[in-house]
């Protein structure tokens, strides 16, 4: 009993920050809750399976998987511009590439185009592209273009968001690992009193149901969407990598290449995984790494039994239900805090390992105005472009990397 919930702690550390991603790629790309409830049972079942890749043939090491905040500027992109059916189609071809730079072990290659000022620029675009919308979801624009519940989404973001950084900053014990958790719950008690939460959806699914192969349709393998999330899945390795070397240290575990190659190989796996049922893409969670350096408890079974609890609530349409139904300003308060976080990181990575002299200082910053820049280029103007030139230039990250490696090869 007592794995099971050490277990079930390891969800509840992981739960918030894996069901934001589809409830925001949802809501960003204006699918409707009907559709965000079968991309949540998706991610919940995609993760569970993922992490008991990791833990059985993969690295082995004591690591849940959850859904990347890397992802979701491709996934907004290519689910608003070609649809669902391309991200199928990125996942599953991404996720094979991912899985063959492990197979292969080509790992320290790739490592050699992401200097940690490269990184740090990928991870800071990452976070501070979304910045628009964070504050879109704050005032509720999406649902509510009219702005006729500015006042209420205000309060209703500003409340989740003060409880956010509250408990991650005074929590103590056990409770601090939770700040998503309580954020969320404190704006969806709000948002109920302020009458903007739909029921009907939960109470319309069934209780019990499996999770449908392909639920978009026949995945389209489109070339643009693919370059996309691929720079999504370098900078997932590379988190991942650094993820091992911390969970190794924790918990006094051994890591070699043949490790790291094999964790590597089952992200990928589980990412193609998560293309054919409609989920996002994955990633090993620093959150519950942290659990671990917290708790102790560093056994690969409590990590397996998690997995199984998420499996089990993936069977669950009406949880699924209940989690689309939290309104976008709770999301907007959410991600305020969550979006800033990931964009400091990538500051903090440059801050720390990279030397800010000429050269550097020229790369940062141009790879930085042409990332948040080029996403703002109008529709109109992009269709001149080709195709998969138009769906690059709609990623502020795919265009921040790619003028940061280039940058960073050339300016030696």
């Amino acid at each position: 009993m007592k794995r099971i919930v050490l277990g079930f702690q390891h969800v509840l550390a992981m739960f918030g920050a894996t069901v934001t991603v589809p409830l925001v790629v949802g809501s960003a790309i204006g699918l409707p809750l009907s559709d965000i409830a079968v991309m949540i049972q998706a991610v919940l079942l995609a993760m569970g399976i993922a992490t008991l890749l990791q833990t059985f043939i993969g690295s082995r090491f004591p690591i849940v998987q959850g859904s990347s905040f890397a992802f979701i500027p491709g996934l907004i992109a290519i689910g608003s511009g070609i649809g669902l059916t391309a991200v199928e189609g990125a996942l599953i071809v991404g996720g094979i590439v991912e899985g063959l730079t492990g197979a292969l072990g080509l790992i320290g290659k790739l490592k050699k185009l992401f200097s940690p000022l490269v990184t740090g620029i990928t991870i800071m675009l990452v976070g501070f592209s979304l910045a628009n919308v964070a504050v879109q979801y704050s005032f509720n624009y999406f649902a509510d273009a009219a702005g006729t519940t500015i006042l209420p989404s205000s309060v209703i973001a500003l409340a989740t968001f003060i409880t956010t950084i509250l408990v991650a900053l005074k929590a103590k014990g056990t409770f601090r690992t939770m700040p998503v958790i309580a954020g969320v719950l404190a704006g969806y008690i709000l948002s109920i009193a302020f009458g903007l939460v739909d029921f009907s959806l939960v109470k319309s699914l069934p209780f019990f149901s499996l999770p449908k192969l392909l639920p978009w349709g026949t995945p389209i393998f489109d070339i643009s969407a693919i370059v996309i999330l691929l720079f999504a899945f370098m900078v997932s390795i590379i988190e991942s990598v650094g993820d091992y070397h911390a969970i190794s240290t924790i918990a006094d575990l051994p890591i070699d290449n043949g490790k790291i190659n094999r964790g590597i190989g089952s992200e990928g796996l589980a990412c193609s995984i998560a293309g054919v049922f409609g989920a996002c893409g994955t990633t090993s969670y620093s959150e519950n790494i942290g659990l671990v350096a917290l708790t102790k408890v560093s056994s690969v079974q409590v990590v397996q039994i998690g997995a199984g609890i998420l499996i089990l609530f993936s069977l669950i349409p009406k949880f699924s239900g209940l989690l689309a139904s939290i309104p976008a300003p709770v999301l907007g308060g959410l991600t305020t805090a969550l979006y800033g976080m990931i964009g400091v990181t990538g500051l903090k990575l440059i801050k720390d390992r990279v030397e800010l002299n000429d050269r550097n200082t020229l790369i940062l910053a141009s790879s930085l105005v042409l990332g948040l820049g080029a996403p703002q280029l109008p529709a109109e103007f992009l269709a001149n472009f080709p195709q998969i030139i138009a769906s690059i230039l709609e990623s502020g990250m795919a265009v921040g990397a790619i003028s940061a490696i280039i940058m960073d090869q050339l300016l030696k």
